[in-house]
């Protein structure tokens, strides 16, 4: 049996892409990661600097450029984006 992984593009803004010392990648997941919480726990077993994603109470998450939730689904292409909330000043 063959497992058809999807590929995403991945990116990370702000305080998240200093912490990860990355501003994104093509991550490739297996056929359990179905929806952004599925993703972010993922990206967080990674450990160490991945924690920031787990730290990150308030952080939000747009799928193809649209404010997501936690449900929401992804799929193979899809380019999803976390940052943490903007404040002004």
């Amino acid at each position: 049996m063959h497992i058809v992984e999807m590929v995403t593009k991945v990116l990370f803004f702000a305080g998240l892409r200093e912490s990860l010392g990355i501003s994104g990648e093509d991550v490739s997941l297996p056929s359990h990661v179905a929806t952004v919480a599925d993703l972010r726990a993922y990206l967080v077993a990674r450990g160490g600097a991945w924690d920031a994603l787990a730290q990150g109470k308030n952080l939000r998450v747009a799928v193809n450029q649209r404010l997501a939730d936690a449900q929401a689904a992804i799929r193979d292409g899809d380019e999803i984006a976390f940052f943490p909330p903007v404040t002004g000043g």
